[in-house]
Parts: C-alpha cells; structure tokens; sequence
C-alpha cells in the first residue's frame, strides 16, 4: 500500500491518510484530507508537501481518470498592489483593471488598498486596539484553459486571492480565492449571446440552455489537479445583491457575516451560479449599508474562518462601494426589508475614479472576444464535452 512507507507519522494522521486517501475517490473526502491534515499541529511541513504531491498524482491517475477531462489549465499569479499595471493578457472589465488605469492610476490603487485594510481591521477587532493589526496582501489569479492536443490556451477566468498579514504574530493566513471572479464566457453569455437571442423579440426570454457550458467548464477547472495544487480551499464568490430583487432579514446573525437576509425567488444570476455548482446566501456585516451574497460549495459557516470569511468582505465591499456606491455606499443602511436601486440618491462617492459605462461596454467587446477564439472555433468539440458531461 502506498501508504506503509509513510509510518513514521503519528497514528491519528496515519489513520485519516490511509482511510481517507487510500480509499476515497470523491472530491469531499480529498478536500477533507487536504484541509484536516494541512491544520494539524504534529505533522512536519516535509510530510505536508509529500501529501500534496501524493493528492496530485492521485487525482491525475485516479479521479481525472473517470472524468475523462477534455481540458487542462494553467495558473498565473500577480501581486496587486499599488504598483500594478493591468498585462496585455487580463481582462479589462475586471475591477482592479479598470483602477489601474488613467493619470490617477496609482492614487486609485493605493487608496483603494487602504479601504480594504481599514475595513479588514474594523471586522477583525478583537485583540487589535491601534485598528492596524491586519493587512491584506492580494493576488490576482489568471487561469487559462487549453483543450486537450491542441496547443493553443485560452483566457478562462480572472479572480482575486487575499492573504492576511498578522503584523502582531508575523503570521500569513491563506485567504478564500474567489474573490471580484470575472469570466469571459460569462462576458459572452450576457453580453452577446442573451442580446442576441431576444433581439427583435416582444418579450425577455433566456436560452433553455443558458449558463450550461460556463457551468460546467467552472467545476471542471474547479475540480482539476490543477486548482488543488494551487489553492486548499475551494471558492468562495461575494456579488452585489441584485436590484432587482427585494430581500428580508431573517433572526439569524452570524458574527463576522452579520444579519442574513432572504429572498422568495432566485435571480438570473442566482440560476447562472447554480449551474458553477454554487449555492447562495445573502449577508449584511456589522456597519455594511447592504447585504452581500456569498457564492459558495459546501458549508460557508463552518469551512471557513472568521479571518477568511472578513479577508473576503473586506476586499469586496470595498469594490461594491466604488463600483456601486448607490447600494454600498449609501447613507442609512438596509432594514429588514431591502429593495436594491441603481437610482438611489442618498449616497457618497469615494475619492476613488470608476469608469462604470466604460467597464459595461467593453464588457460586450471581451464576450466577442470569446465567441471569436473560443466559442466558435471549438463549437463541435464543446458540445460534445458538454453532453459526455451531462450523461
């Protein structure tokens, strides 16, 4: 067994590594193992980086496998910080893209930075009387997709990673990746395919199959060796509340996530996430004019750590505010029933320069994009993925 040669570790990791690697082949019990036995104190780092090794070629010979995966990815990293400039490569509909761009390029970034890190030390204020404890180091995380024998990639996906820096214990805690996630097959679906297909038409209708294929290519990529060599946790997404929609509070009131609030019927983009496999729940935390709705797998409450789940308010509440300050950054918050308005008045602005119309247009331009590398070329071969993955 491919486990005996590792007896030298304790027996309580022994037995979670041999009951839960040697024989599961699921997602939960991996992500289980990976996130159970990176936490425990006695296992030495050594043990650590054999285990991830160990998890990849599993998932490669095993789970991918049964899969029969039609894509591989690739994953780049950039710091975000003041000093970011967008590549030729990133999506320029993206939040940070479009900071970074202009004569106050640099000024936008850092002040930018400084909302975030205020507000991670609001949330975060037990044990952190100066209010400065904390600050976000933040990455963005560029995936792009290649087709199997063909070498030619694709830019899939754009999102965002926050780390925190303890400044008192010197200590970096591994933040939720997901954050300000952007796609350019979403671009297509909403800005092309949808105009489109109710182009001349009375009545607003969607395509029966809308949503489909960005679904499932999101768990592919989200389920690949790849993600889990990059990243221990899966995803967590945190968007605007739709203004089309009303929302009630609910008894319930987590302490970092604060008030949670429901709706009675789901938005498009709710049923455009269900297809990524996510499920949604709306939040409004302490001092935050309006609820956030968190995108998630599994378990929000209880797989993530308050220092995680603020890392992931603090970054996209602060983008809310300057992108849609109407509903984040309004002057009297929420009550206990909520009706989201673009049109609201009562707001501030930050001192924070947003080009919104530019964002929306060339949005429309990047899900041309798409349809011209990707969606089109590669039609055939995406259908059929799609329905080997449906069966």
């Amino acid at each position: 067994m491919i486990c005996e040669q590792y007896s030298w570790i304790d027996e309580e990791v022994s037995f979670l590594f041999i009951n839960d690697f040697c024989y599961s082949v699921t997602t939960e019990h991996v992500y289980s193992l990976m996130s159970s036995v990176s936490s425990h104190s006695q296992v030495p780092p050594h043990f650590k980086i054999i285990m991830n090794t160990l998890l990849d070629t599993f998932y490669k010979t095993e789970y991918s496998a049964t899969q029969n995966r039609e894509f591989s990815y690739t994953i780049s990293r950039i710091p975000f910080d003041e000093d970011y400039c967008p590549s030729d490569n990133t999506r320029i509909t993206t939040n940070f893209a479009n900071l970074a761009r202009g004569d106050s390029r640099q000024e936008n970034l850092r002040n930018t930075l400084k909302m975030m890190d205020s507000r991670l030390n609001d949330l975060a204020y037990w044990d952190n009387a100066e209010g400065d404890r904390y600050s976000l180091d933040l990455e963005i995380i560029s995936v792009a997709i290649e087709l199997d024998g063909d070498r030619e990639s694709f830019p899939s996906v754009e999102i965002l990673k926050a780390d925190i820096i303890d400044r008192k214990s010197n200590k970096r805690t591994e933040g939720i990746v997901g954050n300000n996630f952007s796609s350019y097959v979403r671009d297509y679906d909403f800005s092309v395919r949808l105009p489109e297909h109710n182009k001349g038409k009375g009545t607003f209708s969607i395509p029966h199959d809308f949503g489909d294929l960005h679904g499932k290519l999101f768990q592919d990529m989200v389920h690949s060796a790849t993600y889990r060599a990059n990243f221990k946790k899966l995803p967590v997404i945190c968007l605007s509340v739709s203004n089309n929609q009303a929302y009630s509070a609910t008894a319930n009131k987590h302490p970092v996530l604060g008030l949670e609030y429901t709706t009675n019927k789901s938005s498009l983009t709710e049923r455009y996430f269900n297809k990524m496999g996510l499920q949604v729940r709306y939040f409004m935390p302490l001092n935050t004019a309006a609820p956030l709705a968190f995108y998630f797998f599994g378990d929000l409450l209880n797989d993530y750590s308050n220092i995680e789940l603020i890392s992931t308010i603090s970054t996209m509440e602060t983008f809310q505010k300057i992108y849609r300050p109407e509903i984040y950054n309004a002057n009297t918050s929420a009550g206990t029933y909520y009706q989201p308005n673009l049109k609201h008045t009562d707001y501030s602005l930050t001192q924070i320069f947003y080009d919104r119309a530019e964002r929306s247009q060339l949005a429309i331009s990047q899900g041309q994009f798409a349809e011209k590398h990707f969606i089109k070329p590669y039609q055939a071969r995406l259908d059929q993925w799609l329905q080997t993955a449906h069966s």
